[in-house]
């Protein structure tokens, strides 16, 4: 394999999981709101599964996929956590999240190319789940406006750095490439029934 290819899928990577690295040790407790709600997303592998996933499925489907995904998950997502922070329920989050995981690795793994309509419905549906989450937990003393900021940068981060995994895969070449980002999908889909199963 060409060792530009390998430099160019270890940058991908590490745009998506660097943050998680960043904010991955205590004293969160003296930051602000932008912090909390920036962290929030990095802490579970389920919120980083997905938002990769969502970024790898908008590289696959192309075009205004590219921006309308991404777009439209943070947008609706912030609807979800406006819910979270005012305390209305918004039934089964939990498996609604797991959800997300099999649903969007699942069709990454099987290389089904969707309407970019449909796809859109389908990440925006599981963003609510996303951002009940994470306005649920958003903790009292910060402000609403900075978290929602914070958590926000972070997932449209980690998409972007789904969609940067998707271009350096892709550059291995047609075949190995869909192979890799078949095997992806696979992986979040079958992380996303451990989830559910509780086996994770």
């Amino acid at each position: 394999m060409n060792t530009n290819v390998i430099k160019i899928a270890a940058l991908g990577l590490a745009a998506a999981l660097l943050p998680s690295v960043a904010f991955a040790h205590p004293g969160l407790d003296h930051l602000g709101g932008v912090a909390h709600g920036f962290a929030h997303p990095l802490f579970g592998f389920d919120h980083v599964f997905a938002m990769v996933t969502v970024g790898l499925l908008a590289f696959k489907l192309g075009g205004r996929a590219l921006w309308l995904l991404p777009a439209s998950f943070v947008l609706v997502m912030a609807g979800g956590g406006a819910l979270g922070a005012a305390g209305i329920a918004v039934p089964f989050v939990e498996v609604g999240i797991a959800a997300s995981l099999i649903a969007l690795g699942a069709i990454v793994a099987s290389g089904v190319a969707m309407p970019v309509a449909l796809a859109v419905g389908m990440v925006g549906f599981f963003a609510v789940f996303h951002g009940h989450a994470h306005g649920a937990e958003m903790p009292q003393d910060v402000s609403g406006l900075s978290y929602a900021f914070g958590f926000m940068a972070a997932t449209a981060l980690l998409h972007v750095g789904g969609i940067g995994l998707g271009f350096a895969i892709g550059k291995v070449g047609d075949r190995l490439g869909t192979a890799a980002v078949r095997t992806a999908g696979g992986v979040v889909a079958a992380a996303g029934v451990g989830l559910l199963s509780g086996i994770i």
